[in-house]
């Protein structure tokens, strides 16, 4: 494949209180209008985050069209496992009309450095606004993924939602800093909002090179499913993106160095890049991501030249 990188999108320039900084997990929705919604993390003055959007030309993703005033989705009430910052993984537009939109709920706790669970929203306004379908989460941790049930990827097919998640409970201590340890998991549930305890690995961690993975992004076509996913190295301790491909959904060929989209040196994406979510908008094939510390300058985008 080859990617063309055309820049940062967008960035917030810190006028707004929630908004200070950052553009993490920028999650794509073609809207009825055919405008492309990035939903996307921004943080505070205390770095917790809280879920906006911003709009762009789907013939020119660099031009912003519009952005969110006020979050869409603000932390939960104290004490909730995501009342110290939520982002966005997925959106599903459900047959009755209706948007979930899957995210992230980060909990500080004592023990460990933090916990992550998948929480769940829905939009009746094609995406305006969100409210919480419950205030505890979806995925809620169980006896064989105790810290992590998160990054939640979800699609719906032939009536049956299928979820590819990032889970586990373990934490290894990398360059003096204790870090998760998790691979890539898969779920299936009848309504998108109930799902089992634990689910079956369909991409395990190189343990001696990785010792994570960031938010899955499946694509389904005629030739069969393509996932992004970012990589958690362990020397250095930094992201980079990863590719793969498979029949089903389930058994999953990497594939990484087909990709070829790195880093660039000396630029906002020059020490890491991840969480790239790849979208079909207007006949053309985009990949929005991350660059260094989970985008603290904004969300950029890279074009497919050649499958």
């Amino acid at each position: 494949m080859k990617w063309v990188k055309r820049g940062i999108v967008w960035g917030p320039d810190g006028a707004q209180d929630w908004a200070r900084t950052h553009a993490t997990c920028p999650t794509p929705w073609v809207r009825r209008n055919g405008t492309l919604r990035l939903y996307v993390q921004c943080r505070d003055a205390n770095q917790v985050g809280r879920i906006g959007w911003v709009d762009v030309d789907p013939l020119d993703p660099t031009r912003v069209i519009a952005s969110a005033s006020t979050p869409v989705l603000d932390v939960g009430a104290p004490g909730c496992f995501d009342d110290n910052g939520v982002f966005p993984t997925s959106v599903v537009h459900l047959d009755d009309g209706r948007l979930f939109l899957y995210y992230v709920g980060f909990e500080l706790c004592h023990h460990i450095r933090y916990r992550l669970l998948t929480g769940l929203a829905a939009s009746d306004d094609d995406g305006e606004t969100f409210r919480r379908v419950r205030d505890t989460p979806i995925l809620e941790r169980s006896g064989d993924e105790l810290h992590f049930r998160c990054g939640a990827f979800v699609g719906l097919e032939q009536g049956r939602f299928r979820m590819w998640y990032i889970a586990g409970s373990r934490w290894e201590l990398l360059e003096g800093k204790p870090m998760p340890v998790y691979d890539l998991r898969h779920l299936e549930s009848p309504d998108g909002v109930h799902w089992g305890p634990s689910g079956r690995v369909v991409l395990p961690i190189d343990g001696e090179r990785e010792h994570g993975f960031g938010r899955p992004f499946v694509t389904h076509d005629g030739n069969g499913y393509r996932l992004h996913y970012s990589i958690r190295r362990r020397r250095p301790a930094r992201y980079r993106l990863g590719f793969a491909r498979s029949a089903d959904g389930l058994a999953w060929q990497r594939a990484d160095a087909e990709l070829g989209l790195d880093v660039s040196p000396g630029q906002w994406d020059g020490d890491s890049i991840c969480y790239g979510a790849e979208v079909a908008s207007s006949g053309r094939t985009y990949l929005f991501y991350n660059g260094d510390d989970f985008g603290a300058r904004g969300f950029g985008v890279a074009e497919l030249t050649a499958p």
